[in-house]
């Protein structure tokens, strides 16, 4: 077992608390969480909103029970990614883990064309959980029902995408990169095929990298590959917040 360090109470206090994790592409988020629950050897650990394995970016980490209980009120805050488009090719999962299912031609698209589609999907909307997706039917994630092939239609729920800005487009690639400040529970990957489709081409996600999430940015995060380094646990004492400061930057009404 891993030595602790001094200035705790019981190896408590100096440990439960917030941390942000720049999540590495190809780990899941559990992958993040099992880590720190090993090197602090404390179970009740879970984080504020999951990231695909493909994705990478902010994760906000729980860390002890009192900790956790908050774990809804860090969910609720907007989020802002950075995404990348594939146009041209649809997959069964909307992103680069699913089969091909359609590729068609690509129009010749300028800069105004593009940014007229995106501020058409700018707004209040209704958004289903896509087949593949970790939303759950009778205890069951509609992605384990999806790869025995039972599809789910699951009922819209309102989500609001506060602002889509263009950010680049290749043409020789076809890929597109947008910014995103969502609400919570908007699925980035659902939006890229509703935009692909609204360019008459299809798309889905090639890349994801959630950049903020209220006033948590990912500048501030842990590196989530050094963690698995022999120093993760003092990387973790490093980076460690108090939950009373989380609780304080995401209730100010600056945010």
């Amino acid at each position: 077992m891993e030595a602790r360090e001094p200035g705790s109470i019981n190896g408590q206090e100096w440990e439960e608390g917030v941390f942000l994790v720049d999540k590495p592409e190809g780990l899941t988020s559990f992958a993040i969480v099992r880590r720190i629950r090993w090197l602090l050897k404390i179970k009740k650990v879970g984080h504020a909103g999951t990231l695909d394995p493909f994705a990478t970016g902010l994760l906000v980490v729980c860390v002890g029970r009192a900790a956790t209980r908050c774990i809804e009120l860090f969910m609720g805050s907007r989020k802002t990614y950075v995404a990348r488009l594939q146009l041209g090719i649809e997959t069964e999962t909307q992103d680069p883990e699913g089969a091909v299912t359609s590729i068609a031609s690509v129009p010749d698209l300028d800069t105004a064309t593009i940014d007229a589609c995106l501020q058409q999907h700018v707004g209040p909307q209704l958004q289903a959980p896509p087949y593949y997706s970790a939303a759950k039917l009778n205890g069951k994630p509609l992605y384990a029902y999806a790869r025995e092939g039972v599809f789910i239609d699951k009922a819209a729920k309102p989500i609001e995408i506060y602002s889509l800005s263009f950010k680049g487009y290749d043409v020789i690639s076809n890929q597109l990169d947008v910014e995103v400040v969502c609400s919570r529970g908007t699925y980035v990957r659902v939006l890229a095929a509703d935009i692909g489709k609204a360019l008459g081409c299809g798309a889905h996600l090639v890349g994801l990298r959630r950049t903020a999430s209220g006033p948590f940015f990912v500048d501030d995060c842990l590196s989530g590959t050094d963690l698995f380094l022999e120093d993760g646990l003092q990387l973790l004492h490093k980076g460690r917040r108090s939950i009373e400061e989380a609780v304080r930057y995401v209730s100010s009404p600056s945010v």
